[in-house]
């Protein structure tokens, strides 16, 4: 009897006790559902999901050159999903994908009873796509000990209210576009784009495995850090799909057997290709979208739109040019180093170093944060892990910031930029030799001196004026009095006073007596005028010296400028974007040429300049395009190196392609040892050259390499048709040892 009585009061105990849990779990579970845990997405808003979404930056054939993103993201449909990558991701994480509606009871049951109540930790998981497209789309919340049951929960709900709003394509495809894959990539298309260098229809089987199996554990199975654990990984998608009847055996079998090949591309924005013309292109992008609004008129924001920038870049043009920069200054700057031996400034020249100490960031924060002298250079020669650039590869050490500083002082710099002379669009783009250690953009940023550079506009405006090319002036130097007896001199040690060049000899030697003379004879403010004309906007002394190029000009400016000598005598600015559009491709914005409507010189000057300047290739400083490189394209050219050997120039002119180059320090106290080694045709001619080499030897640049300058006129070929150079008479010796001083004319 009592036993009895006993058995119903622990029957109702028990049954009220799981009475009360049930309601307990099931008002908890209602909470849920009632927003008390935070708002759940309603099926209006799970209608109308957005996600983050990389910007795309295309080179002019619309190959993928880099992103501006903050979660690397790009979008793509159903139809782009290979049968086999679908597969792939259904045998892996959700067999039982196309029967449940986002829950899938069977899994969770197996994983109560298997995984909960016998310890098989083997039985898997019992989430869904779906249920892992809530995750990715939502995230997760911290809720202290409940965290994990309510973040599944409210996943539940989500995952079943898309069921009953999108098809099992568009499941499929949302979770592909938003699933997170390693090294920080978003989506499939951005994954197979930066891992394989392709889209997604274009993944074959192995390819597809790999980023599949990357999923359990994206930093684990990273095909780039632990490629032979991602391999494993992806032989256990292959067996899912063949125990699931998605593969047969022997495909398997076959693909199994094949390594993971990685084309790896850095979309990283210091890494990558063009990486300096990324970066101009996203300065520019912030002040076009100021003006092109979205038609709400709120702002475009390039890091989460999904924008899509065509721009003029050559993808192929601009991989070799990076090619022969990295060839040329990788041996430069051995031979460099070696020139100043065991006392080179970077390391002996006390008030260099402290002068550069002054310009780091880090000493000017400490002088704000009101640090002594004496604990600022303390502060900077305590130790710590520095990684370093270096041409063969880079190295971490133990070092000060003072060690760090010397180390970086050593290094050369370089900028190129190439452009079609009709329209302006740049092909190629360096501006320096690693955006990672050195973010200030040679072509853009700097302005330089540019030697004998700026020479041909010097005799551009003698001829413009009327001055016959076959004009003769003496190279003997000249001392002028009204310019506190400064006397320009050449770069030869062996002048003869009594020797005379007519203008194409003059510039095809660069002679920097004849340039001054040339400029007295003409005027400065004639000379100054017609380099306005031609696009230059950068500062000009206005003195004689400019002859010389002692001013400092932007590379892309000078870039500019000398494209009128292959455009019809007119000057072009440098462009980047050719159209802008949103991520459906729809139209933003385009862009034209900035072709000037005025001719800034007659035909016949600019027929009389390209010869000079064909002659500086085939006869004058820059002959090494024909003998050491064996160059035989039509190519006019000007070489430059300033005073001290500070900066090494070479403009290249083919009918088609108007290519600049420049290297030296960026620390303009260091130039080069000696002037052999300093000189624009050491310096810097090389990288027209290597790339020029590269391009002959590729017939998809054809339009470049192969063009010829038209043949000039009769009456030209007559003017410039007399002796390069004379000596001069008997008589006009004796007369001219008396006057090695005059005046340099005022205007």
């Amino acid at each position: 009897m009592i036993k009895n009585i006993l058995r119903k009061k622990w029957m109702k105990f028990s049954l009220i006790a799981s009475g009360g849990i049930f309601l307990l779990f099931l008002m908890f579970y209602v909470s849920i559902y009632l927003g008390f845990w935070g708002e759940l997405p309603t099926k209006d808003e799970l209608s109308s999901l957005k996600q983050a979404e990389a910007t795309q930056v295309l080179d002019k054939d619309g190959h993928l050159i880099g992103k501006y993103y903050i979660y690397d993201r790009q979008p793509i449909t159903y139809d782009d999903l290979p049968q086999h990558l679908v597969d792939a991701l259904v045998a892996t994480e959700d067999i039982r994908f196309y029967e449940h509606d986002g829950v899938d009871n069977t899994s969770l049951l197996r994983v109560f009873f298997k995984t909960i109540l016998m310890g098989n930790k083997s039985s898997g998981g019992g989430s869904t796509i779906t249920l892992q497209l809530a995750k990715n789309l939502f995230g997760r919340k911290k809720y202290k000990i409940f965290s994990t049951v309510v973040n599944k929960v409210k996943e539940s709900f989500i995952a079943k209210r898309m069921e009953d709003i999108y098809s099992k394509k568009e499941i499929l495809t949302m979770y592909f576009n938003t699933v997170p894959f390693p090294d920080n990539t978003y989506g499939i298309e951005s994954a197979a784009q930066k891992f394989f260098n392709k889209h997604t229809s274009q993944l074959n089987l192995s390819e597809a495995t790999t980023l599949v199996g990357s999923l359990k554990a994206n930093h684990s199975y990273n095909p780039r850090l632990f490629p032979e654990r991602s391999q494993l990984r992806r032989d256990v998608v292959l067996q899912q799909m063949v125990k699931y009847k998605y593969l047969s055996s022997k495909r398997a079998d076959q693909t199994m057997g094949q390594p993971i090949v990685l084309d790896y591309q850095y979309f990283n924005h210091d890494l990558g290709l063009a990486p300096y013309f990324r970066e101009q292109v996203k300065k520019e992008l912030s002040h076009i979208l100021e003006k092109h609004k979205k038609p709400d008129s709120t702002v475009y924001d390039i890091y989460n739109d999904g924008l899509i920038i065509h721009t003029t870049l050559d993808y192929k043009m601009q991989s070799l040019a990076e090619e022969a920069m990295k060839e040329h200054m990788q041996v430069l700057q051995k031979a460099y180093e070696a020139s100043y031996g065991s006392t080179p400034p970077w390391k002996s020249n006390t008030q260099l170093i402290q002068n550069a100490i002054k310009e780091l960031n880090i000493y000017k924060n400490y002088k704000e944060q009101g640090l002594t002298e004496d604990q600022i250079q303390d502060s900077l020669s305590k130790k710590k892990d520095i990684e370093l650039f270096e041409w063969e590869e880079n190295i971490t050490k133990k070092m000060t910031t003072l060690d760090s500083l010397k180390h970086y002082l050593k290094f050369l710099n370089t900028g190129m930029i190439a452009i079609e002379p009709s329209t302006g669009a740049v092909q190629a783009y360096i501006g320096g030799i690693d955006y990672r250690y050195f973010k200030y953009d040679h072509v853009s940023q700097s302005e330089r001196q540019v030697g004998s550079t700026f020479k041909p506009f010097v005799y551009t405006t003698a001829i413009e004026n009327g001055m016959k090319p076959c004009t003769y002036f003496s190279t003997k130097e000249i001392t002028y009095t009204n310019l506190d007896d400064w006397t320009p001199k050449n770069s030869s040690s062996e002048e003869d006073p009594y020797l005379n060049f007519t203008l194409e000899k003059a510039l095809s030697t660069s002679v920097n007596t004849i340039a001054v003379k040339v400029l007295n004879k003409v005027g400065i403010p004639a000379v100054t005028e017609q380099v306005r004309k031609l696009g230059i906007t950068s500062e000009l002394s206005e003195k004689p010296a400019m002859a010389l190029g002692t001013d400092g000009i932007k590379l892309k400016e000078l870039a500019g400028a000398y494209a009128s000598y292959v455009n019809e005598g007119k000057p072009i600015q440098p462009y980047y974007i050719t159209k802008i559009e949103d991520k459906k491709g729809n139209l933003i914005a385009s862009f034209e040429p900035k072709v000037s409507d005025s001719i800034t010189f007659s035909n016949y000057t600019r027929q009389v300049l390209l010869e000079m300047m064909k002659s500086t290739v085939n006869e004058g400083t820059a002959t090494r395009l024909r003998t050491t490189y064996n160059l035989k394209n039509d190519i006019a050219g000007k070489t430059g190196t300033t005073q001290d050997n500070k900066d090494g120039w070479f403009v290249g002119l083919t009918p088609n392609l108007v290519t600049v180059t420049w290297v030296g320090n960026d620390n303009y106290n260091i130039g080069f040892k000696t002037t052999a080694m300093g000189q624009g045709a050491n310096t810097a001619l090389p990288i027209f050259a290597k790339l020029y080499q590269k391009m002959n030897q590729d017939s998809s640049f054809d339009k470049y390499t192969k063009s010829t300058f038209t043949a000039p006129s009769e009456e030209i070929l007559k003017d410039l048709d007399c002796k390069p150079e004379k000596r001069d008479n008997l008589l006009k010796r004796i007369f001219s040892k008396k006057k090695k001083k005059k005046k340099f004319r005022k205007e």
